[in-house]
Order: structure tokens, then sequence, then C-alpha cells
């Protein structure tokens, strides 16, 4: 069974040729082509990050915005570059999102791509560990994304909490059943670790 959707890149630019000339306009035009290709029947929608660049970078919100709006296309990034990412923060938006969106957000992630900027994921506060490259931290970020994603509790509450805490660890909150199944990791040829659950994909 064959199914149809369409990648976007969320280009803007300044030109007066142009529909799409702000960062706003590519944000709320993506929305909108989400929902119109919904209702038309298609069955995917999904979303390119780069950063430094003047297009999409930041998909959660704008993957919940779309989960808002639409009942039952799939909506999701092919790819996120998993050198600029705290797997822990990702953890908890992608939960969000996929909750907002009744669990259909279909993940892309990768080790990265050619990028406008000299290891600009060094801007984000990240940088290889003694002896690893670049492509081997964006592994260990996806491990560890992985790994919260089952749901796991991990951290030693609090004896003298705000609230209250349910027994044991506590795990990342909030956590939505499923997604970790539905990860796609964008380089066939050199699979995530842990990478039971999780789907190649081409970036």
């Amino acid at each position: 069974m064959k199914k149809i959707g369409f990648l976007n890149f969320g280009h803007w630019t300044d030109s007066p040729h142009s529909q799409v000339r702000t960062a706003s306009d590519a944000l709320l035009q993506s929305i909108e082509l989400a929902v119109a290709a919904e209702e038309l029947g298609a069955d995917g929608a999904y979303f390119r990050v780069h950063h430094f660049a003047r297009q999409l970078a930041s998909p959660f919100p704008l993957l919940a915005a779309i989960g808002a709006r639409t009942t039952r296309i799939e909506i999701g990034t092919g790819v996120i570059d998993m050198r600029y990412e705290n797997p822990l923060y990702m953890a908890e938006d992608a939960g969000a999102a996929d909750l907002i969106a009744g669990g259909r957000l279909q993940l892309g992630i990768s080790r990265g791509s050619p990028e406008q900027v000299i290891d600009g994921f060094r801007y984000f506060g990240y940088a290889p560990a003694e002896g690893e490259e670049p492509a081997d931290m964006a592994r260990r970020h996806t491990a560890v994304f992985l790994e919260v994603l089952r749901g796991q509790g991990f951290a030693e509450p609090n004896p003298r909490p705000m609230f209250p805490n349910p027994p044991g660890l506590l795990r990342l909150e909030p956590h939505s059943e499923g997604l970790r199944e539905r990860i796609w990791w964008g380089r066939p040829r050199t699979p995530p670790p842990a990478g039971r659950g999780s789907r190649a994909c081409t970036s």
C-alpha cells in the first residue's frame, strides 16, 4: 500500500517576488499547507530542520501547532540533526507535541549533514568528547534520547519536593507512549545505538 506526503524546507526570502518573505510566513503557511494536505487526503507532512539558515529550524512548536489543527495526517521531520540537540529537553518537547497530535509524530533524526556554518553545534553549547567525531556525539545524543523515551524512571526524587512524587525514580514528563517506535534514523548504513524499534529513512 502506497502513501503520499510532502517534505517542506520552509525557505523564506525578502524578495518582492516571493510569497514567503518572513519566518512568520514560512511557519504559518507550513501549518496551512499541512491542513490543506490532510483535507486533500495526503498521508504525511514532514519538515526539514536547518540551523543558521532562512528555513525551518525549531520543529516542535510547528509540529504541535499542526497537530492541534489536524486529526489524521502523519507529521514529522526529515531530519533533526542530533549534534545540536539536548536529548532530554528534546524528549520533553517531542512528548508534548506527540500528545497534542494524538500519537501521529514520525520523527526523522540524523547524525548531521553539511551545514551553513562551521561546527554550528558548538554555538549551541555541544562539543564532541575527546576522541569523538561530531557524528559520534550525534549517536551518543541519540542513545540518550531513545533511552528516555522508554518512559522508565531514572532521576532521584527530592525528599522535599514542591509537589508530591509518585514512588520510585522519576521519568521525564510528559511521556507519550509509543513515540519511541516512531523514530527514524537518517542514515540507513549507520543505525542508531540501541536501535531496536527504530527504523531507517533517507535524509
